[in-house]
């Protein structure tokens, strides 16, 4: 591993997440796509998405994660144009009607600039720069957290220890991310389960998610009904809550700051009492 970098994360930007680093916070997953692997097309209306986001809020989420844009295996890429007409008409509703911090899951730094010009509190990037470099200087414009996740997907199979590959590819990507402007602050780590990696590779890095928190970063886990869990369990998607609490409760004893979630009301008692047991 390259080494570590040790920050002390801004928490200034909502109150919900001065919490951070003293409880594990829940991101609910608010998808408003028609085509997402769990819930694709039943959040797709506006009237859905407002509905799921409050009844999120209500089972204990602490941040509400909207995308509008598929990153399923396979998924079509929307234009920029097609991904924000899904968002304009909503963003300004959930800033209304939700009292928690709105997190945005898109990769392209123009539907980012315009979102944060709305309201939205953090940036979540499933392609952690990588995808369009503009990202970094735009959200380095904000206040606004920066989830950064390792994206090994199109990439030829990762040799070698897996944890070390993520943890040396993020540093990489941190110190592209400072130069451009961005506060170490701001900055949230995600490892990237189920992007480009094995099964047997998900599950050491959930399992050594340790490390990755070595680096000195607020760190984010998203393993909410996964592949992975479906094929260690033979399961369908929708009886994969099981199989998610048992990755959430690991990975929080392994330090994760924040679990990205389908089942809120589930993860958030599992969060609880695994915080109670380890932290």
């Amino acid at each position: 591993m390259a080494g570590t970098i040790t920050s002390e994360f801004h928490t200034a930007t909502h109150p919900r997440l001065r919490e951070l680093g003293k409880r594990t916070l829940i991101m609910g997953i608010l998808n408003v796509t028609p085509d997402s692997f769990s819930d694709g097309g039943q959040y797709f209306a506006i009237e859905r998405a407002l509905e799921h986001a409050q009844d999120m809020a209500a089972a204990g989420a602490d941040v509400i994660d909207i995308g509008a844009e598929s990153t399923r295996p396979g998924y079509t890429t929307l234009t920029y144009s097609e991904e924000w007409g899904r968002l304009e008409p909503l963003l300004p509703l959930l800033r209304e009607k939700i009292g928690l911090p709105l997190s945005l899951d898109t990769y392209k730094a123009r539907i980012a600039q315009q979102a944060l010009a709305m309201g939205i509190d953090i940036v979540n990037d499933v392609w952690g720069g990588m995808q369009d470099p503009a990202m970094f200087s735009v959200v380095a414009a904000s206040d606004a957290p920066y989830v950064m996740m390792h994206n090994a997907n199109g990439r030829d199979p990762i040799d070698g220890d897996i944890v070390d590959v993520v943890c040396g590819d993020l540093l990489h990507q941190i110190e592209l991310a400072l130069d451009a402007g961005l506060r170490e602050e701001q900055i949230i780590l995600d490892p990237g389960i189920g992007f480009g990696k094995t099964i047997a590779q998900n599950l050491a890095l959930i399992n050594q998610l340790d490390k990755i928190k070595e680096l000195g970063f607020p760190v984010l886990v998203g393993t909410s009904r996964k592949s992975m869990i479906g094929r260690v369990l033979d399961l369908p998607v929708l009886e994969r809550v099981e199989g998610t609490a048992a990755t959430v409760a690991i990975a929080i004893a392994r330090g994760a700051d924040i679990v990205r979630v389908h089942d809120v009301k589930e993860m958030a008692r599992v969060a609880k009492m695994t915080d109670s047991l380890v932290r």
